[in-house]
């Protein structure tokens, strides 16, 4: 895209040396390094993900149409005749009885008494 040779970045670097100073170009030149290294980071990302799509699309067209609405019990029949789906295999369950009912429970004794805890409450 841009064919900058050797002697176009020398008269480049020559004029920055002149226009900033020695103080200044060192400072610069990073700067200008980073935004040249995050440029060329942000265009591999996008090639690389531009050819993963490309590639994922390929292996799509490649592989075989799987059918959508297909009746899993139905596909086996027909593929395995001796196939006996596991829900036709189950006996119907009989509903269950309801619990009887529980005898009530005995009434609690009195507590004791806090005088003479040792004699019963009359």
């Amino acid at each position: 895209m841009f064919d900058f040779g050797f002697s176009e970045i020398l008269v480049i670097l020559v004029l920055a040396l002149i226009v900033l100073g020695p103080e200044k170009l060192p400072g610069v030149v990073r700067r200008v390094g980073r935004w040249v290294g995050r440029a060329r980071a942000m265009a591999r990302q996008f090639q690389d993900q531009l050819e993963e799509e490309l590639d994922f699309d390929e292996r799509r067209r490649a592989a075989p149409a799987e059918p959508q609405d297909v009746d899993p019990a139905a596909h086996a029949e027909a593929a395995y005749p001796d196939f006996t789906s596991p829900a036709a295999a189950v006996e119907p369950v009989a509903a269950a009885e309801p619990p009887t009912a529980a005898p009530s429970p005995q009434p609690a004794p009195p507590p004791p008494d806090p005088v003479h805890p040792h004699e019963p409450r009359a």
